[in-house]
């Protein structure tokens, strides 16, 4: 087992490596990764949306159907699956956590089918989970996580759980300024407010803990978004971190469920590559601008003025507000469902590819979860060889015309 001299993660009775392995849809972190990481003695995470793209029996059984209840039941089997999978693969080291967009519809069923299956935890990110309490109160060994980007946000949250009497076993603090996905600001222009800035939020949380009359209670903070440095590591928690969380890092190891062309085209990626837009959830999300995303950035504001209530294109409304589906002009014009599922498969061209947008630890290599722990918490760095593949500006180029 890897040994750290940095101190562990403490998490409803579970002592962890302070590692967490963020949880990245559709079907980028699934049994594989998550049960990986886990089994290294750290924190892995499924995500929930749409795991039935992992298996080709419930694709064939959903196939092309608009039966939404269908296509949700497929969901939370592959869901399970997924999860037992994981444990299996820990051997019942670590945690498995199933991570959950509060913003898809079927939330709570999710929350429910996570407890049920055997996750360790649940943690809720794009929206406050102020339910969550309730929706796990049948499962009191399952810990229930937030991700949230603020005090404000911590504050509020701590306060309508008190009054459930239920507190967080632990939060996930993430900085909408470097993180992947969808990202916990209301507009890209405030993405760089300094009240999201990790110093600020860290200690404004530990103040708020003494306020609150919650600091006995040793409420464990996990920092996220842009970690990709042992000296980082050491600095977050020399300022109040509790452990990190990565995404993009752990996409690109070798356990990563996602298809060799999506670890291709985040590890190929530029700085200038990287580019933050609204999301069809109504949030900013960043991503790799790969063909599809580019030609869709061009054609943005036309959508979006043309914007107007349909059908669901997939057959289930996998989002509560869609704003291609409800026709909310100022929110993106595409279903993200599709996009994601595209870049699952590793699709360059159609599909779209969530990253932050800092260096990832191993430049363009992809190298196994257990280096990448050994790396952030010890600085051992393995020697790297150079990886030479089609790369995201060679599909570009193959788009434009001679």
């Amino acid at each position: 087992m890897l040994q750290t001299a940095l101190d562990r993660l403490k998490i409803k009775g579970k002592s962890l490596l302070p590692i967490v392995q963020g949880g990245m849809g559709v079907g980028v972190s699934a049994h594989r990764l998550a049960g990986s990481v886990a089994a290294l003695d750290a924190f892995g995470t499924i995500s929930s949306v749409d795991l039935r793209r992992h298996h080709p029996d419930l694709m064939v059984k959903t196939g092309k159907s608009r039966d939404r209840a269908l296509i949700d039941s497929a969901n939370l089997e592959a869901l399970d699956r997924e999860v037992k999978a994981a444990r299996a693969l820990a051997g019942g080291r670590g945690m498995i956590g199933v991570n959950i967009m509060r913003a898809v519809s079927e939330y709570a069923s999710y929350v429910r089918q996570a407890c049920e299956s055997g996750a360790d935890a649940v943690v809720v990110g794009a929206g406050l989970p102020l339910d969550l309490p309730e929706l796990t109160s049948n499962f009191s060994k399952v810990a229930i996580i937030p991700i949230l980007s603020d005090v404000r946000g911590i504050g509020l949250v701590l306060k309508k759980w008190m009054r459930k009497q239920r507190l967080p076993d632990a939060i996930v603090i993430e900085n909408p300024k470097y993180a992947a996905g969808h990202l916990g600001a209301p507009t890209p222009e405030g993405l760089n407010n300094p009240n999201f800035a990790f110093p600020h939020v860290l200690e404004g949380t530990r103040q708020l803990f003494k306020d609150m009359g919650l600091e006995s209670e040793n409420i464990p903070l996990i920092a996220a978004g842009g970690v990709n440095s042992h000296e980082q590591v050491r600095l977050l928690m020399g300022m109040g971190a509790d452990a990190v969380q990565l995404g993009s890092a752990f996409a690109v190891t070798e356990e990563g469920d996602a298809h060799p062309n999506f670890k291709k085209v985040l590890v190929e990626a530029r700085p200038e590559d990287i580019v933050t837009f609204m999301s069809v959830a109504g949030l900013p999300a960043r991503a790799v601008r790969t063909p599809w995303l580019a030609s869709y950035l061009a054609r943005e504001e036309k959508l979006q003025r043309a914007a107007k209530q349909r059908p669901c294109t997939v057959g289930f409304d996998c989002l509560v507000s869609c704003g291609l589906r409800d026709g909310i002009a100022k929110h993106g014009q595409f279903c993200i469902d599709t996009r994601l599922a595209f870049a699952l498969a590793g699709d360059i061209e159609r599909g779209l590819f969530f990253r932050g947008s800092e260096k990832l630890p191993f430049g363009n290599a992809i190298r196994s979860a257990r280096e990448l722990i050994d790396y952030l918490l010890n600085g051992v760095k393995p020697v790297l060889n150079i990886v030479q593949y089609p790369t995201v500006r060679a599909a570009e180029s193959a788009l434009v015309p001679a």
